[in-house]
């Protein structure tokens, strides 16, 4: 040891020296490269180098850690206000009396008399601010004046719309109508004069209405069916004085409108169903048909957007849209019911489920057709905010209405692929900079925004893009980017707890591959996944799992015999689906050689039967196929450098669809569907069970007389309560 200790003091005295001398010279040119001359930005770069020598990176420290759905929040527009003109309101009361009915001149003489009341009581300011508003009625009764000058038909309309409504009040709308249809008529004045008195609609008032429209075309009893739609609509969210007289009244006037609004709004404009077209419509708004028609069907768009927002019964939503659908193009002309309409369709289309997601998105696709680009950013935007919002959970109970929701957002971005490549490119590219985050810091919150629902289905739902439109589009930069993605998110995580994301990874890869013909290798993923020795053979059962359901699994599940079985079969199920797409390549042979070793090799290790039986059957199907490519080789002439003659090696054969290994495939996916179908059951007779307990845990304790707590422990606070209790009983007797 004292040698040891002589030579440890030589090394220092010879070499300690020239570490100082060495600093001393990197000291002395510091200070000569950073002179006072530049003092502010020598102090700065001063500062860079002390910072970039002690191994620190600004550039992870100050990630903008934004949300996901950023790039899509600048198109995701809101309108909160009516934007359009007054006229494009009906008269909220049940009374068929028209507003025309009294002249402008008493128009003008009440709002007088009302501004001189406001008058009195206001201030010398207030009375300006009202002088105004008189001088400015004045010009519109001119206005009205010289209207009437100028177009006698306005007037004569005028006059026809008073008599029709005096006639319907009367009783005497025509004196060639039969009994019946005075008795109509007799209804609707009857439920018109008790409107002050809240008085019962009753169906045969709707009957009466809906016949008038239907045989004669009166437009006085549309207007009453309109509002009586708009007092449905908003039955019991709003004080409309209108009540119905039983459930089947309620039902009658909707169904009816519902059915029949579309084609009277259609006759009463003139178009046909060939005709009836977003550009038709606009082009009638300069035209005295649309003047009459137009407060009617907002009347009717209004009241219909309110229906859907206040029912909840999925049937009466899925029904309602399906007839509304039909009326998409009269919002051409109401661009703020249009975005209205947007905003109720995608909540309903990622809230809902069945019949009535599927009608909300098929409006939403629709609307996202039919009108603007702005429209197609608005509803795309809106619809990927929904879909995230869907995601942002920690374990997916409805995995199904999930993949609906992606397919129907990708079905969206087809629309318009060239449209939406920037939003995809730009939310790829936020996906990069978090995974990079994550790569440089391996921070927890790095970590756990990848290891998320969020960020997986965000990953999912652009594969399915690329998958779905790379045949058509230039998509390869994105394609690339995204296989370095998920390359980097499967070497983020390698450990067991994280192998059904690991999983997910392995499928998107699969299916990038397929959709482009590009060889991804993904064969020592799947296999590092079947070698990774967790549990020995014959452990606990363990809890049903699903790798559908969850991106990270729980430690207690990972020593369970279960866990180990849903890996292999998993696993097997990419390793086939990777080795069907290049079954009738060429290189084949070569491609299967390592994963056949390396198979082979685990297959030795396990004694499970069913397991045993499983990799058995797949390395048979492997080299089968392998000898029948190889064959098939030895008959060719080309050489490897023919690529076109490589290209069409075996393509007859594989548009048969009758190999052995695509009728192995297809078993494998057959018994995965039932595997699924079982575990579903399974976890959801569980989550039955735990709600169950947990109602019960409250009676329990109560029976207990409290000494049982909410975590099923003894109440120490009570149970030593209990015991002084039984003590001074006890001393008192």
């Amino acid at each position: 040891m004292g040698k040891l200790g002589k030579k440890a003091r030589k090394f220092a005295k010879k070499n300690l020296q020239s570490v100082l001398r060495d600093r001393r010279k990197k000291k002395a040119l510091f200070k000569k490269r950073y002179s006072s001359k530049n003092g502010q930005s020598n102090v700065e770069d001063k500062a860079k180098l002390i910072h970039d020598s002690n191994g620190r990176n600004t550039e992870v420290e100050a990630f903008d850690d934004s949300p996901l759905d950023a790039p899509f929040m600048e198109n995701e527009s809101d309108v909160v206000a009516d934007s359009s003109d007054s006229d494009g309101y009906l008269s909220e009361d049940i009374s068929c009396e028209d507003e025309t009915d009294s002249e402008p001149g008493k128009f003008l003489e009440g709002a007088s008399s009302d501004l001189n009341g406001i008058c009195d009581r206001c201030t010398s300011e207030l009375m300006a601010q009202n002088r105004k508003i008189q001088e400015d009625l004045a010009v519109q009764k001119k206005k009205l004046e010289r209207l009437k000058r100028k177009d006698p038909s306005f007037s004569k309309f005028l006059e026809r719309y008073k008599e029709d409504i005096e006639a319907l009040q009367n009783g005497d709308v025509s004196s060639e109508e039969d009994e019946t249809s005075d008795r109509g008529r007799d209804s609707v004045t009857e439920d018109n004069q008790g409107k002050s008195t809240g008085k019962v609609l009753t169906i045969s008032a709707i009957s009466s209405w809906c016949r008038l429209v239907k045989e004669e075309q009166k437009k006085a009893a549309f207007v009453c069916v309109l509002n009586a739609y708009r007092a449905a609509c908003r039955y019991g969210a709003e004080s409309i004085g209108l009540r119905f007289q039983n459930a089947e009244t309620f039902c009658s006037l909707v169904m009816s409108v519902l059915s029949e609004a579309d084609n009277i709004f259609r006759g009463l404009l003139g178009l046909s169903s060939s005709s009836y077209k977003k550009e038709a419509i606009l082009k009638l708004k300069d035209t005295p048909q649309w003047v009459n028609v137009k407060p009617l069907m907002k009347s009717y768009l209004r009241s219909t957007l309110s229906l859907l927002d206040q029912v909840t019964d999925s049937d009466v939503l899925a029904f309602a849209l399906t007839r509304f659908k039909v009326s998409l193009p009269f919002f051409a002309a109401f661009p703020y019911l249009l975005q209205r309409l947007i905003k109720t369709t995608v909540h309903l289309w990622a809230t809902g489920g069945g019949m009535l997601a599927s009608a909300s998105f098929s409006i939403v696709r629709d609307v996202a057709s039919l009108f603007t680009t702005d429209c197609f950013d608005n509803c795309l935007a809106k619809a990927f905010v929904a879909y995230l919002a869907q995601s942002r959970a920690t374990e997916i109970v409805n995995n199904k209405h999930l993949q609906f929701l992606r397919n129907s957002l990708v079905d969206l971005c087809s629309l318009d692929a060239q449209k939406s490549l920037p939003k995809a490119t730009a939310s790829v590219r936020q996906l990069s900079k978090i995974l990079h985050w994550a790569l440089r810091s391996k921070k927890k919150e790095a970590l756990k925004r990848i290891c998320s629902w969020e960020y997986a289905n965000c990953i999912n739902l652009w594969v399915g893009f690329i998958a779905a439109n790379i045949q058509d589009y230039d998509l390869q930069p994105l394609f690339f980017t995204m296989v370095q993605l998920i390359n980097g998110v499967v070497g983020l995580f390698p450990g067991p707890r994280y192998f059904p994301l690991r999983l997910n990874c392995i499928q998107w890869l699969n299916d990038l591959s397929n959709s482009t013909g590009v060889f991804i290798p993904i064969a020592s993923f799947v296999l590092d996944v079947l070698e990774y020795k967790i549990v020995r053979e014959g452990g606990k059962p363990g809890p049903a799992l699903s790798f559908q359901s969850v991106v990270k699994l729980p430690k207690n599940c990972l020593k369970s015999q279960m866990f180990q079985d849903e890996c292999i079969k998993s696993a097997i199920e990419q390793l086939s689906s990777h080795f069907l797409q290049w079954s009738y390549h060429i290189s084949f042979p070569e491609l299967a050689t390592v994963p056949l070793i390396r198979l082979k090799k685990f297959y030795e290790t396990k004694t499970k039967e069913s397991l045993h039986r499983a990799i058995k059957h797949l390395i048979e199907q492997v080299e089968k196929n392998v000898d029948f490519v190889k064959r098939k080789r030895d008959e060719v002439a080309f050489s490897p450098n023919d690529h076109q003659s490589v290209e069409a090696f075996l393509q007859f054969e594989k548009s048969s669809l009758s190999s052995p290994f695509i009728q192995y495939y297809r078993s494998v996916l057959e018994k995965a569907a039932l595997r699924v179908s079982h575990k579903n059951e399974k976890i959801s007779l569980s989550r039955l069970e735990k709600s169950k307990r947990k109602r019960e845990q409250p009676v329990e304790n109560a029976a207990n007389g409290g000494l049982i707590n909410g975590s099923g422990h003894k109440d120490l606070d009570a149970v030593n309560g209990t015991k002084k209790r039984v003590k001074r009983r006890a001393l008192e007797a």
